[in-house]
């Protein structure tokens, strides 16, 4: 009886064929991992930029809650005390109990915004510096003269200024007041009044505007400060 020869094996044919299924298959998969890492990524970032939209308007309003009524004394001959404030529609300056650095646990800071060009001169950005209060002296050095309205330095923009919000196309601080005597309300671009405003609003506008992501909109926040400033608080 003869024997039938061993045939058991893989042909170098059956063998190219698997590799190169297999070689699909990692492929495949491959591309899947990146498809899903990309939209993750693309998933993070437009939750952050959702989630910095909304911090604006809670920073701001944790910093116009915690409101100081302080004074300056303003450098001259002689030396003159006046209420802290400054609202212009580019630069408005306060105390505040309400830090980025320290939140609401720290010493009290002196809050300056400003708006300033954007990068490569495209829109603009609003950005914050905080500086320790430690009285009438550290508010006055921001000083120049007192009469016949309060003047002031210009804010100083460097590597320790926070930026509150980016790529605008426009940005504007605008100031609320209540015309004493009376239930009339009306929206100012300079507030020159020796009592800080009811409200302070920022008008702003994205400079490229994506409907898949929250948009900057104007944010407003009460000044809960109904006295006068000069005989509130003894400094």
């Amino acid at each position: 009886m003869t024997r039938r020869p061993n045939t058991a094996g893989v042909t170098l044919m059956e063998l190219l064929v698997s590799i190169s299924l297999l070689s699909l298959l990692s492929v495949g998969m491959l591309f899947a991992i990146r498809i899903g890492m990309n939209s993750m990524q693309k998933a993070n970032a437009r939750l952050m930029a959702n989630r910095k939209v909304m911090g604006v308007e809670k920073i701001f309003a944790a910093q116009l809650a915690g409101f100081m009524p302080v004074k300056a004394d303003c450098p001259g001959t002689p030396l003159t005390t006046i209420p802290f404030f400054q609202g212009d529609p580019a630069t408005m300056r306060f105390v505040s109990s309400y830090s980025l650095q320290e939140g609401a646990r720290g010493y009290p800071r002196i809050l300056e915004y400003q708006v300033i060009p954007g990068d490569q001169g495209r829109g603009v950005r609003l950005v914050v510096n905080e500086m320790v209060y430690t009285g009438p002296l550290s508010t006055g050095r921001l000083c120049i003269a007192a009469q016949p309205l309060p003047q002031f330095l210009p804010v100083q923009v460097g590597s320790n200024s926070f930026v509150l919000a980016d790529q605008l196309a426009y940005c504007r601080l605008i100031y609320k007041e209540v015309i004493p005597g009376t239930t009339i309300e009306r929206w100012l671009q300079k507030w020159i009044r020796p009592n800080p405003p009811v409200a302070i609003r920022i008008e702003m506008g994205p400079l490229e505007p994506d409907p898949g992501k929250l948009q900057l909109m104007d944010v407003t926040a009460l000044v809960r400060i109904t006295r006068d400033v000069m005989t509130r608080y003894g400094d």
